[in-house]
């Protein structure tokens, strides 16, 4: 007998804690010599869930310092006082949000559609797994309605005249204007190394002389995220940051950097849509596609080639075999007889029937005469409107009577 090889695979046995699990998959595979068994393993580790970042005694409502005579509710501050600077009266936020050790699975990863915790994001969550929104960064494929941002906060058709707040749904804005940076020799090393905790960063900008930096973000919802997690905020000293929208740059090399970016992201959107196959053809990847879908679309008419929409649908009236893969649905024709009845055994209905489509000698068989005998209608002929007898019918000027 030969020698064989053999391979085991052994799946560890899983411990089902909610519906909450991660799996991290590691294969061990050593080659061994030939009559040994080759033993791969796979490794599942759970995530974690997501810790309460403060106690829940922490959090408080306080009502803001009296500057002012009259309290308003609806907008939580005082008017009627000293007019004071806004951004030198900021206090430093109370938290601050630490992704590597904060982040987690909450109740939101079992629902999709979920969005993110803005108290995460600002580093005061007292509920940790127990939140209702996701406890980590926004990813490439989280995408949301343009109306809102990726908190579930309504957008507005504009920006507030300090570019603070949700921001607009009429522009796709992915900068951040951060002002107040204590100046330094290292001010651009200490911007790259704060803002790049909260994803992938694609430009960054700083004046260093006024102490002001750009950064400009791959996605727009981690630069909602970063918007949120640095306001506030201060960097290596103890400055207190000023986080706002960044304005449309006037630069044209940059609008049509933006214009560029933005095609790109449609492009990937649209080329994740299509069929594998379509989208290897259009960009020319595989040379024999064009070949094969030649031959393929021709469905045996000699000359002729199925358009793209024909070719490429999906769905049970496919033309394409392989569109129908999946949407096969059995269905049944009810046999319908002209003047037959329920009760008729099967054998009566079959002799029936062909005798029917021999009398009829047509193109349609006898199921179908038979279905549309039974859907004839009498129509009614309307009846002919009677005169309209009145006053108007012996009608005579005075002029007539007078010349009788």
């Amino acid at each position: 007998m030969a020698d064989t090889a053999e391979q085991v695979e052994m799946a560890p046995v899983v411990e089902q804690e909610g519906h909450d699990m991660a799996v991290a998959t590691t294969n061990t595979e050593v080659a061994a010599p030939a009559g040994k068994k080759v033993v791969k393993k796979i490794i599942r580790k759970k995530k974690r869930p997501a810790r309460a970042q403060v106690d829940p005694d922490f959090v408080t409502s306080e009502p803001p310092p009296q500057t002012g005579t009259i309290f308003n509710i609806w907008y939580n501050k005082w008017s009627g006082g000293d007019r004071e600077d806004k951004y030198l009266s900021k206090t430093k936020a109370k938290g601050r949000c630490n992704v590597a050790k904060d982040s987690g699975y909450t109740k939101a990863d079992g629902m999709p559609g979920s969005y993110f915790c803005l108290r995460f994001a600002r580093g005061v969550c007292p509920k940790g797994q127990d939140c209702e929104y996701l406890h980590r960064l926004p990813g490439p494929y989280d995408h949301f309605n343009p109306n809102v941002d990726c908190f579930g906060r309504d957008k507005f058709s504009d920006y507030r005249d300090d570019m603070g707040g949700v921001g607009s749904f009429m522009r796709q804005n992915r900068t951040v204007y951060v002002g107040r940076i204590h100046v330094t020799d290292d001010i651009e090393e200490i911007v790259a190394r704060h803002f790049a905790e909260w994803g992938p960063v694609e430009r960054i900008r700083v004046l260093n002389t006024r102490g002001v930096a750009f950064i400009t973000y791959v996605n727009q919802a981690n630069a909602e995220f970063a918007k949120e997690a640095m306001a506030h905020q201060s960097l290596d000293h103890e400055e207190v940051l000023n986080v706002r929208w960044a304005t449309a740059d006037p630069n044209p090399m940059a609008q049509a950097r933006e214009a560029r970016k933005i095609e790109e992201q449609a492009a990937e959107a649209i080329r994740r849509a299509l069929p594998a196959e379509f989208v290897a053809e259009i960009e020319g990847r595989d040379p024999e596609a064009r070949k094969r879908r030649k031959i393929e679309s021709s469905y045996g008419l000699e000359g002729y080639e199925a358009p793209d929409e024909i070719h490429f649908a999906r769905g049970t009236q496919a033309v394409n075999p392989l569109g129908r893969e999946g949407f096969e649905v059995e269905y049944q024709e009810r046999p319908m007889i002209e003047n037959g009845e329920s009760g008729e055994p099967p054998a009566q209905v079959e002799e029936q029937q062909p005798q029917t489509q021999q009398e009829t000698g047509g193109i349609f068989s006898g199921s179908t005469l038979a279905a549309l005998n039974k859907a004839k209608v009498s129509v009614a002929s309307k009846p002919k409107a009677a005169a309209t007898t009145g006053p108007l019918v012996a009608y005579g000027s005075d002029s007539d009577s007078d010349d009788e």
